[in-house]
């Protein structure tokens, strides 16, 4: 069990040392369960990404020369 357990990759790793499993059977399927469950979280939080769109809210506030672009308040001087 603890050469199993060196040899996974480190998230699954830190999941599993916690339980500190001493039969190996149990070790291996409880470590495919974990992996599985971490390619499922990854594939959620990449399709919500997708889903949102690359470019949503990340637009640019300020001009070429460093300056806040106006908004378009009706604060500012008189004309």
């Amino acid at each position: 069990c603890v050469k199993f357990e060196n040899g996974l990759r480190p998230d699954i790793k830190q999941l599993i040392g916690f339980n500190e499993i001493s039969d190996f059977p149990t070790l291996v399927n409880t470590s495919r369960i974990c992996d599985k469950d971490g390619k499922a979280k990854a594939n959620y939080y990449n399709a919500a990404n997708d889903k949102r769109g690359k470019d949503y809210g990340r637009g640019n506030p300020y001009d070429k020369k460093g300056k806040k672009v106006d908004e378009g308040g009706s604060g500012g001087r008189g004309k």
